[in-house]
């Protein structure tokens, strides 16, 4: 990571995308959100953005990524669980089935801070046949508290970081 902050600028572009893949199904069990605060920083400490700047661009990464998630989930359907992605996964893909059986609509928001089945959530609910409208009303408001939650624990870092 150490070109990111050899090259600043492109920290910038690198929080969206970071924040794209950790949500992303597929790419989501593979990438740590800790990608997106290293950017994050860079792009703070270097006086980029404000913070209010990055958690706009971390929100716009992490809906995209739940959005191309659960449309991928819609479009296999019942299809997805027969995949070998979904095969070589499968504790986490039963774990994302039970917690949706369990919690209906609130699934959107416990999927958004539970980081092992984050990105897995979507694609289920889109397999599930959830509504597309009622996801993209219920992960809008999902990842504006994940991003209202990380900018103010972050800011906190931030401003001990700048004081000290």
């Amino acid at each position: 990571m150490s070109w990111l902050g050899e090259n600043t600028e492109l920290a910038i572009i690198a929080i969206p995308i970071f924040a794209f893949a950790e949500a992303c199904v597929g790419l989501g069990l593979f990438v740590s959100g800790a990608l997106l605060v290293i950017a994050s920083s860079i792009v703070y400490e270097n006086g980029l953005l404000s913070v209010e700047g990055i958690s706009t661009l971390a929100f716009l990464g992490a809906l995209l990524g739940d959005l191309a998630g659960f449309y991928v989930g819609k479009k296999t359907g019942p299809y997805f669980q027969e995949t070998q992605f979904a095969r070589k996964r499968k504790n986490i893909i039963q774990r994302a089935s039970k917690m949706i059986a369990n919690y209906g609509n609130y699934v959107v928001f416990l999927g958004r801070f539970l980081p092992a089945i984050r990105s897995v959530i979507p694609a289920m609910l889109g397999v599930a046949g959830f509504s597309s409208f009622k996801f993209l009303v219920l992960d809008v408001l999902a990842c504006l508290s994940m991003v209202r939650c990380t900018r103010r624990h972050h800011s906190g870092y931030w401003n001990h970081v700048i004081i000290r």
